[in-house]
């Protein structure tokens, strides 16, 4: 039986970083938001449009990691790993929104520019990248393989680079005084956060769909697993993830001896954990006199 509750220092450990980025996210948004609004800079009005959405993703984060590490119940037997997921996903949509919302205005701009008060860009560009590093930084003592931390990483990277676009932008039209520099930039940071997005995208569904995950092969492990001494074929193979970081299996062991299976677990386990880091495994026997192996059995000794 695997044991998915957590000790109450772990619940506070994972949701502090949040905490502590989401309260110096939404501060920097508020004076971003003033200076853009007086400047008149799509750089830095977007930059505090990211950091605004940046503050209910991060604080939607936090609330998922803290779901997360609920014990499970009768209800829910596997836990409370996959609100992770579903909060990275909500908030790569988040981003998406805020990516369309940067182009739509950055088209607009580049027919009509406005003129830009490019000292206040300038310094509040460089502020805003020191508060984003530092935000990034804090953000990365937490679960780098977590989907949800890539989630808020992804939103507070689009608001560094939004930061650098502000600088460039300040400076450029400081000493040129070529306006179209503003919404230029904007679309160049807009799809590379697109990209990201996608990719991320790509692996919270990946997740909630059940898919194998990313790096591992169906076919491979199950020959491996027929190569384990004992088993004479795998046969209806499953791999899944539970969330971002527990990997699930389950497959039909068809064996020669039946008396032999203890030890034959015990070897298909450590060879999951060991090789392909899948501790989660449930593995059915079959004996070969009577099992009806499919065609498409996924390795049998010959």
């Amino acid at each position: 039986m695997h044991d998915h509750n957590h000790p109450p220092h772990a619940v506070a450990r994972r949701g502090r970083p949040f905490v502590y980025a989401l309260l110096l996210t939404l501060g920097f948004a508020v004076v971003e938001a003033v200076a853009g609004g007086w400047a008149d800079s799509l750089a830095l009005l977007g930059d505090a449009g990211h950091m605004a959405t940046d503050g209910i993703a991060l604080a939607i984060a936090a609330l998922a990691a803290w779901i997360a590490l609920k014990p499970a119940s009768t209800r829910h037997s596997y836990g409370f790993g996959r609100t992770e997921v579903m909060a990275a996903l909500l908030n790569t949509l988040f981003m998406l929104v805020i990516v369309t919302a940067i182009v739509v205005e950055a088209v607009v701009r580049f027919r009509h520019p406005p003129a830009v008060h490019a000292p206040v860009v300038i310094l509040i560009g460089a502020f805003g990248l020191i508060i984003n590093v530092v935000v990034y930084k804090i953000l990365q003592h937490g679960d780098n393989n977590s989907l949800n931390v890539r989630a808020a990483l992804l939103h507070v990277l689009g608001d560094m680079l939004g930061s650098v676009a502000a600088l460039i932008t300040g400076v450029v039209i400081y000493f040129t005084g070529w306006l179209p520099i503003d919404p230029l930039l904007s679309l160049f940071i807009a799809v590379l956060i697109l990209i990201s997005s996608l990719r991320l995208l790509r692996d919270a569904s990946q997740v909630l769909l059940e898919g194998v995950p990313r790096g591992l092969d169906l076919g491979m492990i199950g020959r491996s697993m027929a190569g384990v001494d004992g088993v004479h074929s795998v046969h209806d193979l499953h791999i899944w993830s539970l969330s971002s970081n527990e990997i699930s299996l389950s497959a039909h062991i068809v064996i020669d001896d039946m008396d032999a299976w203890q030890p034959i677990l015990y070897r298909l386990r450590e060879h999951l954990q060991r090789d392909y880091g899948i501790g989660h495994a449930t593995l059915q026997p079959e004996p070969a006199v009577l099992a009806r192996i499919p065609l498409e059995s996924l390795g049998r000794r010959a």
